[in-house]
């Protein structure tokens, strides 16, 4: 039997974080041995929001970090295959062939879209209204079938299902309707407890922070406002310290120990913050190990050239049955035939 298929990604804009983890990066690690998986580095995605010279510039680095970062958090590296989207140059043409079958009004009502550009303080570009598109296509060229994802882009999977089923309807069954994989945690909020964890807002922890950056991070988390003492009661709902420990903290028994105590006004922040400190670290200590191991010279640089070229060639093929269902080929090859049987005559008669 033919082993199913995962593919999901990001974009390369930097380190990954906490957030990264708990939304996807941590199912990605759990599913890796269940399917054959494929993971995007996906730069022309970048563009929609960051898409300056100096943007462009740092995507090899940031490309390089990221499948770092993956390889560190668990994910191996000979069993998936990372690649390069702009390197996949079909996959630009499978966008095209797919835009006609969604309309404006359906991507409108994808509020992830309005909230990245919210974020990336622009207007709405076509680019970003596309995104879910474009998605569809990274995910229909290697024929996936599931996709992790984080929680507030399960709606952009639900695009490509759409779009597959429509383009099975019309033109018949090539692509198989993918399934999302939400993250345990919808959005991990930042360290400042203002707003969701990222890194352009200042406020996340990275997968790469060394235990002292841990540290000095987790002391200077936002907490409930009202209590300027120890000996005040303090709240547990909704404080980002304590959302982090239901998460990080393995130790269940800690937690309920620290929220009692905390709700009657019986321990300080600082030893709560030191015990979610030493949480994180047990988390990102066998990362740190794994990181070191691999961050070699050229090796993650032959990873992505090795797995685009694979997915190149596979994309080839996902295009090439898209293009003879839609009979784009049949069209194409009829006019070569009679173009080339026009310039045999034409050589015939000089």
């Amino acid at each position: 039997m033919v082993q199913k298929r995962m593919l999901t990604g990001d974009r390369p804009t930097g380190k990954l974080h906490l957030g990264h983890y708990v939304g996807t990066l941590k199912n990605r690690v759990n599913y890796q041995h269940d399917y054959e998986s494929f993971f995007i580095i996906a730069d022309i995605h970048m563009l929609t929001t960051k898409h300056s010279p100096e943007h462009i510039r740092e995507t090899d680095a940031n490309a390089r970090l990221l499948v770092l970062d993956s390889i560190a958090a668990g994910i191996d590296p000979e069993r998936v295959t990372f690649y390069l989207q702009s390197g996949v140059h079909e996959i630009h043409e499978m966008y095209t062939l797919l835009q006609n079958l969604v309309t404006v009004s359906r991507l409108e009502r994808i509020p992830s879209l309005k909230d990245m550009a919210r974020d990336a303080n622009i207007e709405m570009p076509f680019g970003l209204l596309g995104y879910p598109v474009l998605q569809a296509a990274d995910i229909l060229c290697v024929k996936g079938h599931v996709v992790p994802v984080g929680k507030d882009n399960m709606a952009h999977v639900e695009v490509t299902r759409e779009i597959a089923r429509r383009f099975n309807s019309l033109y018949g069954e090539v692509f198989p309707i993918p399934e999302g994989i939400a993250g345990e945690v919808p959005t991990l909020v930042g360290t400042d407890g203002q707003r969701k964890m990222s890194k352009s807002l200042n406020n996340a922890v990275f997968l790469s922070d060394t235990s002292k950056d841990v540290e000095r991070k987790v002391m200077s988390m936002y907490t409930d406002p009202k209590r300027v003492r120890a000996d005040i009661p303090g709240t547990v709902e909704g404080n980002p310290v304590f959302i982090y420990h239901d998460v990080f903290n393995t130790n269940k028994a800690e937690v309920e120990d620290l929220k009692m105590r905390y709700r009657a006004g019986k321990v300080g922040d600082v030893e709560v913050k030191q015990a979610l400190a030493r949480a994180i670290n047990a988390l990102l200590e066998p990362m740190r190990e794994r990181r070191a191991s691999y961050d070699t010279p050229g090796y993650i640089e032959e990873i992505i050239y090795a797995g685009t070229q694979r997915v190149r060639e596979e994309t080839k093929k996902t295009l090439f049955e898209m293009q003879k269902a839609m009979g784009f080929t049949g069209a194409w090859n009829r006019i070569r035939r009679k173009a080339e049987k026009y310039q045999q005559a034409e050589q015939a008669q000089s």
